[in-house]
């Protein structure tokens, strides 16, 4: 007599072990759907939250915005500016972001303007129609952090009819192209590409490839955290938005002439100054070495939602490709001063928040 098989009571004991599992699962899934945790971890990884000492921030950002999308939401804010309805481009695209999980494609702008006839005929609002949008806060809060600089009122100079300089009050798109107008480069998305200098990484920027000597233009107004020589990077500006939450890297800049006349640590910079000079230095302990085969500019953009975050494991760099197509809407024109190697903006701007950080900067005792 041939023995019975185990196999239907193991079965049935696996199929009882996954069944209670899924129940626990089940149950921490909804305990997480309620928790006082602002930002709940995606299983994709594109929101990640750490906490520590001084609560929960953002530790992981995925920007995946197309230039198309920032565009449409971009125009729809500015031609509202005066409207009942002012539309804020931010919160249409994180509006977006919510609702199709950070992915942009050729269906996004539909959806922009969709929202934006909405609330500009106040069919609906928009804490509406985002109140049981899970993620919606941590979108808002993440673009916000890429984007918050960027648009809002200035001053800036144009020409008037005779080709005089005058002084015009704006409400738009207040951050410029990294690359000075006129000035020739080719790009292309090499965002997370490897890099062998050194040790094994990751590339965690956007290389912009032109002539040496080519103006450098600050995108943002914002203030020098970081200025000299990284044997990565070569001669290299850090520049810290007013409000510590973006952190422009620009590396590689010109041997022998690297910056702008007088740019030091501490500087403030209003957005379209030119700042430096592309070049090929780095890779490289030694100080004004040409090491880089291609001239290119390097250009990153970091976002910081808690210091620690600055310098550690816990860094977090963006892809900046869509935003530097974005961006070439606006070149700063610069021209070249008589008998020197510098290069210094023709249209002046005014930046309010660089007046409102001067005026609310401590002063040094003495």
């Amino acid at each position: 007599m041939k023995p019975k098989s185990t196999f239907p009571i193991f079965l049935t004991v696996l199929l009882l072990i996954c069944a209670t599992f899924s129940v626990f699962l089940c149950h921490r899934l909804s305990s997480d759907a309620t928790t006082s945790e602002p930002y709940p971890i995606l299983q994709d990884s594109a929101i990640e939250v750490v906490a520590d000492s001084d609560g929960d921030y953002i530790k992981w950002v995925d920007f995946n915005i197309t230039c198309e999308a920032m565009t449409a939401a971009y125009e729809l804010d500015v031609a509202s500016y005066d409207s009942p309805v002012h539309l804020n481009w931010i919160e249409l695209l994180a509006y977006v972001g919510a609702k199709c999980g950070g992915s942009f494609d050729k269906n996004s702008i539909a959806l922009i303007q969709k929202l934006a006839s909405e609330l500009s005929n106040k069919e609906v609002t928009l804490e509406e129609l985002t109140k049981d949008m899970k993620y919606y806060d941590y979108y808002l809060e993440a673009y916000e952090a890429v984007l918050g600089g960027m648009v809002g009122e200035y001053e800036i100079e144009q020409p008037d009819d005779s080709g005089n300089k005058t002084w015009k009050k704006v409400y738009g798109l207040k951050a410029f192209s990294p690359i000075a107008k006129g000035f020739p480069y080719n790009d292309y998305d090499d965002f997370g590409s490897s890099r062998s200098y050194g040790y094994k990484r990751q590339h965690l920027g956007h290389d912009m490839m032109g002539q040496v000597g080519t103006p450098i233009i600050a995108i943002e107004s914002g203030y020098v955290e970081a200025l000299g020589w990284n044997q990565y990077g070569g001669w290299r500006i850090g520049i810290r938005s007013f409000d510590k939450k973006r952190y422009y890297y620009y590396a590689h800049l010109r041997q022998n002439y690297p910056y702008a006349l007088n740019l030091k640590e501490g500087s403030v910079v209003t957005a379209g100054d030119v700042i430096g000079y592309m070049g090929h230095t780095g890779y490289s302990p030694v100080e004004n070495t040409n090491n880089i085969e291609t001239v290119h500019l390097h250009w990153g953009l970091q976002l910081i939602f808690d210091e620690s975050q600055k310098e550690g494991n816990n860094e977090i760099w963006i892809d900046c490709y869509e935003l530097t197509k974005f961006l070439y809407k606006n070149r700063s024109e610069a021209q070249k001063k008589d008998g020197t190697k510098e290069w210094v903006r023709i249209y002046e701007m005014k930046d309010p928040s660089g007046s409102k950080y001067l005026n609310d900067k401590p002063i040094p005792a003495e």
